[in-house]
């Protein structure tokens, strides 16, 4: 890799100096995918120890009621000091939408990390994809510019994109399902798509065994998004296609109302970072709290991303009633608007869960039986969400299993009017408020 190089894609993969890249991407996918597995397994460990341990040896019973207010207030200072002092900003605000484009400077890093471990770990409702998107890209430049400096560019930004690849390889249960999203989001295509998705596939294919392996020798699993046993579904029908446009339309408007809000409360909480941010997590707390004096059910279906809810949801959904899901969907709604607004991390898990309860909820109703709405729910309001129409199909059968060609169908039509009707709801271009694809620097700090 020499300072100098073709420019032109297409040059570049029919060069000599292609294939030592490929060979670079996959021995570096093996650190990095390691990294990412570390950083998960850390904050499993975390939030067993905030939830679970601490409550029990201050002898306060399992799940006390008012206990979410202590990690989150906590968390909501860690974040604040984070985003205030380090360099970076911590990363990029979740309420601008999710993109993988621009991997963060190696002085950007620690605060990165730091923002997004104190925010999954104090139960906040955002997930780990983003972070580790950008601290896998991270780690891949820094070791790129220690190998050779004055690398090219062209060069780096494959290494880079495949270290992302490499750090979310099985966390959406599918190594492809993550290469597939990291793609949609950064807008690759023609030769450039080429030129970086077979590094970027080798990289996330070996990240995907290295989190099989250390799974197996830690005994901690893979931290990987898996949905349990299903009950069959047949084929789709009048009534089901009609159910797919109404949450399709409900999704949409449900998106654009969380991000709307995120959006707007943000400007605010980054003009007193050091006060607000506690505030926005005494508000998600706050949230959870609500929900479990109602329903008696734990708070933890409120709090976290809900990448490990989701199955339980989904499998005691007989145990809900429709006003639990409902209040379940308002409380936690609001909180990951709020949690969008404030702290840093990935907007992907808690749209599945949000799309999962509203078609669990809408289940009840005649003619949509229970996968069909879990399904056309989790396609439409992560379409809504992440502007991703390709991507949120394939999240909501992939997942699926057996059921996943039985319910494309109904997915597919789903998806594309949340995509049409969420495009309609959109600010005009050149208003105050951004549509969630607004590009912002990974480094962006926030107003002093």
């Amino acid at each position: 890799m020499g300072a100098a190089g073709p420019a032109d894609p297409r040059e570049l993969l029919r060069s000599r100096s292609y294939v030592p890249l490929l060979v670079l991407a996959a021995i570096l996918g093996i650190p990095i995918s390691a990294a990412a597995y570390a950083f998960l397994a850390l904050v499993s460990a975390g939030q067993h120890w905030v939830y679970t341990a601490v409550p029990g040896a201050l002898d306060l019973g399992p799940e006390p009621l008012w206990w979410p207010v202590v990690p989150l207030l906590v968390g909501g200072v860690l974040v604040g000091l984070v985003i205030r002092y380090l360099p970076g900003g911590g990363g990029h605000s979740p309420a601008d939408g999710f993109h993988a484009g621009g991997a963060p400077e190696p002085r950007e890093l620690p605060g990165v990390a730091a923002a997004a471990f104190v925010t999954l770990v104090a139960g906040v409702v955002l997930g780990p994809e983003a972070p580790l998107i950008a601290l896998g890209g991270g780690l891949a430049v820094c070791a790129v510019r220690l190998g050779r400096r004055g690398a090219p560019a062209q060069a780096t930004q494959i290494i880079a994109s495949a270290g992302s690849f490499a750090s979310i390889s099985t966390l959406l249960g599918s190594p492809l399902l993550g290469a597939f999203l990291l793609m949609e989001a950064a807008g690759i295509g023609g030769a450039t798509l080429q030129l970086i998705l077979l590094p970027g596939l080798l990289a996330a294919g070996i990240g995907s065994l290295i989190f099989i392996g250390l799974g197996s020798l830690t005994g901690l699993g893979t931290f990987s998004l898996a949905l349990p046993d299903l009950p069959p579904f047949a084929h789709p029908d009048v009534f089901t296609f009609g159910w797919a446009i109404v949450i399709g339309a409900v999704a949409a408007v449900a998106g654009t109302g969380i991000s709307r809000l995120a959006r707007l409360v943000r400007p605010h909480i980054e003009r007193r970072i050091l006060l607000l941010t506690p505030a926005a997590g005494l508000f998600v707390a706050g949230c959870a709290v609500l929900f479990a004096a109602v329903t008696g059910h734990s708070w933890s279906a409120v709090l976290f991303s809900g990448q490990d809810q989701l199955g339980p949801l989904i499998a005691e959904h007989g145990r809900d009633t429709v006003g639990a899901l409902l209040l379940l969907l308002a409380c936690k709604g609001l909180a990951y608007s709020v949690s969008l607004a404030g702290f840093r991390g990935g907007p992907v898990f808690p749209a599945m869960f949000l799309g999962a309860a509203g078609g669990i909820a809408l289940s009840h109703l005649p003619g949509l039986p229970l996968v069909a709405g879990v399904a056309i729910g989790i396609g439409a309001m992560c379409t809504a969400m992440l502007r991703l129409p390709l991507t949120s199909v394939l999240l909501a059968t992939l997942l699926l299993g057996a059921d996943g060609l039985a319910v494309m169908p109904l997915v597919i039509v789903g998806v594309v009017v949340a995509h049409v009707v969420t495009a309609r709801l959109a600010p005009p271009e050149g208003s105050a408020v951004t549509t969630p694809a607004a590009q912002t620097s990974p480094g962006r700090a926030p107003p002093r």
